[in-house]
């Protein structure tokens, strides 16, 4: 057995197939094959079904492979467990829920490359439930998400920051008062796969408003631009870090009663990596503090 071998398991259990996982690894469908042939002979077990045309992890397969992926993790980590914050370097897998890749994570990613120029940062976007999972399977290292109502027991989640939620309306839209546009103007719907498009749907159903739905749309920009052309109006986060060219929308309050969307860092409590996790934290919260993204906003004077 090798972190090379094991580093195939998982690229095989991610990807579905051995040519795929092979494209992964940069090795060949043969190699893949020899590869977990011979793992399965060192340990004895049965990794795959072989029965079908594409042969399939069995439950002891999936099982080592999370155990292998603990292991790689370990040892990928050897080193950057061990130096200094200041030298903080290799590869870090981090998602994003949509709603932030327009604003806060381009800038928090601008802000560790500046700080730590040979930390590498891999962007993986996804909604909230599906980033957790990725995270409790050990497939990114952390993740930025709406702070789920219950954080699986395993991870922690660190609090980056507060949206309100705000109503945005075309401005040809003929009024200024939030819950009559609601009532009167089609809805189109934030996800409701996504925690804050099932934030925004209790708390219309708690204000026993009735919107007239249109359409439901995932991303921030789709759901703008839509507005945009008048076709509607939304609810949407109001976001922490601006965006340099924001479209020209009205952007309502919901009134004293609006909720608030928290949106946080969330990360296995036994991540090895404290130092880059602490480093990504304080990149994202000083963005927050820097409240708007422009091409530059990612030079500044080296960390402390």
């Amino acid at each position: 057995m090798s972190i090379r071998m094991l580093r195939t398991l998982i690229a095989v259990e991610e990807k579905k197939t051995f040519s795929a996982a092979a494209d992964a690894v940069h090795v060949t469908h043969a190699a893949v094959s020899q590869q977990m042939r011979a793992l399965e002979e060192e340990w004895q077990v049965a990794l795959f079904d072989r029965s079908r045309r594409t042969p399939e992890l069995t439950p002891t397969g999936r099982a080592i492979a999370a155990k292998a992926r603990e292991v790689v993790r370990a040892y990928d980590n050897i080193v950057p467990s061990v130096i200094s914050g200041e030298s903080l370097e290799g590869e870090v897998a981090l998602g994003a829920v949509p709603t932030t890749l327009i604003g806060l994570a381009p800038l928090a990613i601008s802000l560790l490359k500046d700080r730590y120029p040979k930390l590498h940062v891999r962007l993986f976007p996804g909604l909230t439930t599906h980033l957790v999972a990725q995270i409790e399977r050990g497939a990114i290292d952390a993740a930025i998400v709406s702070r789920p109502m219950v954080v699986p027991r395993g991870l922690k989640c660190r609090d980056i920051a507060e949206e309100p939620l705000q109503l945005i309306a075309s401005e040809d839209a003929n009024s200024d008062d939030a819950r009559e546009l609601l009532s009167t103007r089609p809805f189109i719907r934030f996800n409701r796969d996504a925690v804050v498009g099932r934030q925004i749907e209790s708390w219309l159903q708690e204000q026993q408003i009735r919107v007239r739905e249109s359409m439901e749309l995932e991303g921030l920009e789709a759901i703008s631009s839509m507005v945009l052309a008048n076709l509607g109006v939304s609810i949407v986060p109001e976001s922490c870090v601006q965006t340099c060219n924001p479209l020209p929308l009205k952007r309502l309050s919901l009134g004293r009663d609006a909720p608030t969307r928290h949106l946080g860092l969330i990360l296995r409590r036994d991540n090895p990596r404290s130092r880059v996790m602490d480093g990504i934290e304080a990149a994202l919260l000083d963005s927050v503090e820097i409240g708007a993204f422009q091409p530059d906003a990612g030079r500044e004077r080296p960390h402390p």
